[in-house]
């Protein structure tokens, strides 16, 4: 047998293998024919007659020892092919040259000479055609590329990939787009189109873009290592709720709980206001020191102050008032717990109602994109994502698949470009994969991921099948990742967008649009309480007899004073009905045993009393400053007897 050079390695194998099984029948029969005559007859496999000579020669063909094209050949008594070896061989620029052995019994035996050239030698200023395809980020045309030439036209992450790969092959590329701008599917005659279509046809040596390794483009052509990991991901527009406005400060509440909250206070109000009138430990003396001699018993908790204790203890700054009897304490600590829980549930969430712009996302995950019709999806059509719904066996993906093959019009997109504007301008969520969503999702950030990844899988270098150049850039590739380089070039050409990282959660300051509203709570309380003030002047002038001058002199004699700053103790005009601050009465005019206590009550009256005598020197110490007097705390804070 001639051996041809030009046949393909795996042709020349089975044709040194059929020749090496016809030797060896051959020998077998030349054996057998020397020991006995060999009769032929004509037999038929439906009938139940064999070869009278086919047992003797089984047992002549397992003796048969020679040596053929594929090296020693002999049987063991089973039949099979037994102490043969085979030649380990590495391809170098000289062709190929053995480097080793490995013998069935005997195992791996590698030469001590083993033939260790250069990685780069094979590829030394060897110049590889590329075919890749526009794709931000990994391939795109620079701003002024019409004044350029060659590869200088290009930028991206694959370029810079590529020229760190030739420093180190030591390798020259040049790049050339391909011809109908797809990655690569099969067509119904067995053809395939795009860059695999071209690295099928040996147009190109190599394909570099965001190439996805998969087992049906595996059958028809290499692929590098995997040079980044990746997955299907959903891309998916912002649906922003309501921007904080100027009162985003209620928004912590729900208004069902604004109003529960009112309606709470105003019943702890009326349970204090009845339960202090009730209880006889809330009644005391005002002048406790003037025991016996007044007659008088008030309650703190009026209408009013029963109204602002409440309000005291919910804004936490607390009041005068302090309850006494057993049962307004139980209502007060009641209260108290019942503020403490809600101011501090309103501030564990006001941050975050205040900074946090909330997105309403109408699906979570992919099962909820799935189970509804509302919203449109597709991928790129030829695509890798096209090709793993198309072949997939999962329900989810399945029910997916049928939705995305009969929809009308068709939701499949030619580029990535054309799917981001589908998203962005329809209900449309766009299946790509992970990195292209990220990049995306940085420029532009009315963008968002919807889940997580689909699947895993990588991007690798395509080449045709048999490429010389396989390992040595699986090496090269190792080697980009070791260093760190591959990350390096992706931080480059994936951050710098204008939106900031998702897990960014650093505090940020809040501005008028936040908290705006609570300003206007603060100078709409002021202008209530100035409005309230005047209504309280005019209604103590209305409900006074006839008076000397009228509301508006008043009115303006009242400005007149706070402007120039004047002394707020001053005596008015006289209005009849209206009580006026008495002259002090001399000393010898007073009536004897006559009190008069701070709050205007006249206590005690007749003959002298050696008890109201001596509070009143009392008093009258303390005002010295003789502070080696012991004076009644209560009294003291009544200010004491007036002299």
């Amino acid at each position: 047998i001639k051996w041809n050079t030009h046949c393909p390695p795996d042709l020349q194998l089975s044709s040194a293998l059929l020749f090496d099984a016809v030797y060896a029948v051959v020998t077998a029969v030349q054996e057998l024919n020397r020991s006995q005559e060999i009769g032929v007859k004509p037999l038929s496999c439906g009938s139940a007659q064999i070869w009278q000579h086919g047992t003797s020669l089984m047992n002549y063909l397992r003796m048969v020892e020679l040596e053929g094209l594929t090296g020693h050949i002999e049987f063991n008594s089973k039949g099979q092919r037994s102490n043969y070896a085979l030649k380990i061989l590495q391809f170098t620029k000289n062709g190929f040259r053995q480097i080793g052995q490995w013998h069935v019994a005997e195992g791996l035996s590698m030469d001590s000479r083993l033939y260790a050239s250069n990685i780069s030698d094979s590829l030394f200023n060897t110049t590889l055609v590329v075919t890749t395809i526009l794709e931000n980020p990994y391939l795109m045309l620079k701003g002024n590329h019409q004044e350029m030439e060659g590869n200088d036209r290009y930028e991206g992450f694959c370029v810079d990939m590529l020229k760190e790969l030739a420093e180190i092959l030591r390798f020259n590329y040049k790049i050339r787009l391909v011809g109908d701008g797809v990655y690569g599917v099969p067509e119904a005659n067995g053809t395939w189109t795009g860059m695999v279509g071209e690295l099928i046809a040996r147009k190109a040596d190599l394909a570099v873009a965001g190439l996805t390794i998969t087992a049906e483009r595996e059958k028809v052509i290499d692929f590098s290592k995997p040079f980044m990991t990746l997955g299907i991901s959903i891309l998916y527009r912002v649906h922003m709720g309501r921007k904080p406005g100027y009162f985003s400060f209620l928004d912590p509440f729900s208004p069902g709980v604004w109003l529960f909250m009112l309606l709470a206070y105003l019943a702890v109000s009326c349970v204090l206001f009845l339960v202090a009138r009730l209880t006889p430990y809330e009644w005391y003396s005002p002048h406790p020191c003037a025991q016996g001699r007044c007659n008088l018993l008030v309650n703190q908790y009026s209408l009013g102050n029963s109204l602002w204790f409440p309000v005291g203890g919910f804004m936490q700054q607390g009041s005068t008032i302090a309850p006494r009897a057993l049962s307004t304490r139980c209502v007060s600590g009641v209260w108290w717990a019942f503020t403490l829980i809600i101011i501090s549930s309103y501030t564990a969430n006001l941050a975050a109602f205040l900074t946090v712009q909330r997105m309403d996302v109408p699906i979570e995950s992919v099962d909820d994109l799935a189970d509804q019709t509302a919203i449109e999806y597709g991928t790129i059509h030829g695509g890798s994502s096209m090709t793993f719904f198309q072949n997939s066996r999962y329900q989810t993906y399945q029910r997916m698949w049928n939705y995305m093959y009969s929809k009308q019009p068709s939701v499949f997109v030619k580029s990535t470009e054309e799917g981001i504007a589908r998203v962005l301008n329809s209900n449309y969520a766009f299946l790509l994969e992970s990195t292209m969503n990220e990049y995306y999702r940085q420029r532009n950030c009315n963008l968002t991921q919807i889940g997580g990844l689909l699947d895993t899988k990588g991007y690798g270098i395509g080449m045709p099948v048999g490429s010389v150049f396989r390992d040595e850039f699986d090496l090269a590739i190792l080697q980009l990742q070791e260093n760190n380089r591959l990350e390096i070039l992706k931080r480059k050409w994936w951050e710098g967008g204008k939106c900031p990282k998702e897990e960014d959660h650093r505090a940020k300051g809040l501005g008028m649009e936040n908290i705006g509203g609570i300003f206007v709570v603060l100078i709409c309380g002021l202008i209530v309480a100035i409005f309230m003030a005047m209504l309280e002047f005019l209604w103590t002038l209305r409900h006074s007899e006839a008076t000397e001058v009228s509301v508006c002199q008043e009115m303006v004699s009242e400005l007149r004073s706070i402007v120039l700053c004047q002394d707020s103790v001053h005596p008015r005009r006289r209005r009849a009905g209206v009580p006026q601050p008495r002259p002090p009465i001399p000393e010898e005019r007073r009536p004897r045993g006559t009190a008069t206590l701070s709050n205007g009550k006249l206590c005690g009256a007749g003959e002298p009393d050696p008890l109201a005598q001596r509070l009143a020197q009392e008093a009258a110490l303390v005002a010295r400053g003789c502070t080696h007097i012991r004076v009644c705390p209560e009294c003291r804070r009544f200010q004491g007897l007036r002299a």
